[in-house]
């Protein structure tokens, strides 16, 4: 199969406007596809690669795009997957000059159109709005197989390309993927409510669970063997010698266990979410789970000692858990349908430092991979509106457009405190005003970035404030994304460094409602 079969693909989907005229024209680039290739081009239409990182950056990937391309499309999915084996299994002194070479062998058989494709895989950059969802309904309608059927393979595998591979081999290939000890499965993600009165209407009576601000882990125990996967299905067994103690603790032979690992003071309150990630990071010794421990707080139970529970209503997981964790390891829950007691509880778990609540349907089977109906989260949403400074030139489909905004509050001095960067919520109408806008803005350019005048203020919506030593204000933004261009505000008018350090949890400002 040629390369630039993916990439019209790819191109085609990016200018389509409806979901089923996605689907249909990934399922026409699936069929061109050789069994063997199936996998491979799964995954790069879902925008990764198939061996994950390959030890490439963006400077790499920059130093390796030829001057000229290739005249004609030559390139195989064979050629580029062969490409980026060797350069992953590239290692040891000289292994940095290898991989550029190997790149820029491949960028100069590449057309232009290919190269830009490549660049923009390789940038984790790729969005043609071929979301999980999407490529998994295409592969269902080329493979001619149910799309149930798939989807719950690929939930169960943790592995969508593996399970599109199968999928061309008929559904019985499909219903050998189980639940299996010790092998992670996607978890169940949550939509979002506007507030408690929102998830009650939507939902009914509903479970109310505190929303912790911590690391998604799901953890396997069969006898005494523990494993401890995060949300992006990562083995972190090694850094987690806390959480794997309590599992081993419990009265069990098997269980799964899904649930949020957070650090804790001494008090028992939260850590800053970023400490709990750094836990992560690293494998720990026990002078490192003395100085931050973890905790693990579960609130679902999908199997236990030769039970799978994935297919059964939540109040039965519910139930199960009860019977196996303690009360102590167990994420606080209060089941109602009177939003005036949901709303208490709400207050109760931010008063305790928390993000907010997760409402579950006490009938709803557990979806693994999906962002289900059947799950809405509740939590304050914050604004700040925020003065541009610089943006960086986008890649890939972004092109040609100022992407990247460097983002500033007022210092209270007349100057700028440098927060972070965003590049989402952008429409392709607001990109196109927007580098018009700051390119009219100009004051000097390196290479990737333009430098403006910070007269431009921007409201980006954001999940909340973390320390960081990496901005000299010290704080950065969590989740930050546009909402749109404040173009009734002066700068002298967007929010200071102290606004948003209020934002900080324990800070008493707005993330912080009430006495702690």
């Amino acid at each position: 199969m040629r390369l630039a079969v993916i990439v019209s693909a790819s191109r085609s989907v990016a200018s389509a406007s409806g979901r089923l005229e996605k689907i249909a024209r990934l399922a026409e680039c699936l069929r061109e596809a050789a069994p063997g290739e199936v996998p491979v081009v799964v995954a790069w239409l879902s925008g990764e690669l198939a061996q994950g990182r390959i030890g490439v950056g963006p400077a790499a990937v920059r130093a390796a795009l030829p001057d000229a391309a290739a005249s004609s499309a030559t390139l195989t999915v064979a050629d580029v997957e062969r490409t980026f084996t060797a350069i992953a299994g590239m290692s040891g002194a000289g292994s940095t000059g290898r991989r550029r070479d190997a790149l820029r062998e491949l960028f100069g058989r590449a057309t232009a159109e290919e190269q830009r494709f490549l660049a923009a895989l390789l940038f984790g950059e790729l969005r043609q709005g071929a979301q999980e969802g999407i490529v998994l309904e295409a592969v269902a309608r080329a493979a001619d197989v149910d799309a149930a059927v798939l989807r719950r393979a690929a939930m169960l595998a943790g592995d969508l390309p593996a399970v599109a591979g199968a999928a061309f081999s008929g559904e019985p290939a499909l219903t050998a993927f189980r639940l299996r000890l010790l092998h992670p499965v996607q978890p169940m993600l949550a939509q979002t409510a506007s507030d408690v009165g929102d998830a009650i209407a939507r939902l009914g009576e509903a479970g109310f669970e505190y929303k912790l601000d911590g690391a998604r882990v799901q953890v396997h125990r069969s006898g005494r063997d523990v494993r401890v996967f995060t949300r992006g299905l990562h083995d972190v067994t090694a850094s987690s010698p806390d959480i794997v103690e309590a599992a081993q603790a419990l009265p069990v032979e098997a269980i799964v266990l899904d649930g949020e690992a957070i650090g804790v003071r001494r008090d028992g309150r939260p850590l800053p979410f970023q400490m709990t990630m750094r836990r992560f990071a690293r494998r720990a010794d026990a002078a490192g789970t003395r100085r931050a421990p973890l905790r693990c707080f579960f609130f679902d139970c999908l199997h236990v000692d030769g039970t799978t529970l994935i297919d059964a209503p939540a109040r039965e997981r519910w139930a199960a858990l009860e019977r196996t964790v303690p009360a102590e390891l167990r994420v606080p829950r209060m089941v109602t349908d009177d939003a005036a007691v949901a709303a208490a509880f709400l207050d109760q778990a931010l008063r305790e430092g928390h993000e907010g609540l997760v409402a579950k349907a006490p009938a709803s089977p557990y979806e693994t991979g999906a962002r289900g109906a059947a799950w809405l989260k509740i939590k304050p949403a914050y604004t700040l509106d925020l003065v541009v400074l610089a943006a960086d030139w986008g890649h890939g489909r972004r092109r040609g457009w100022l992407s990247n905004l460097h983002l500033g509050a007022r210092d209270g001095h007349g100057g700028w405190v440098m927060l972070g960067k965003t590049f989402k919520g952008m429409t392709d109408a607001l990109l196109t005003w927007q580098t018009a806008a700051l390119l009219e803005r100009e004051v000097s350019r390196t290479a990737h970035t333009v430098i403006v005048e910070p007269t431009l203020v921007v409201e980006i919506a954001l999940d909340g404030v973390l320390l960081s030593s990496r901005y000299p204000g010290g704080v950065s933004l969590r989740f930050a994304r546009v909402r749109g261009y404040r173009q009734d505000k002066r700068p002298e008018e967007a929010d200071t460094i102290e606004a948003v350090r209020a934002l900080l949890p324990g800070s008493h400002g707005p993330a912080d409602p009430g006495p702690r």
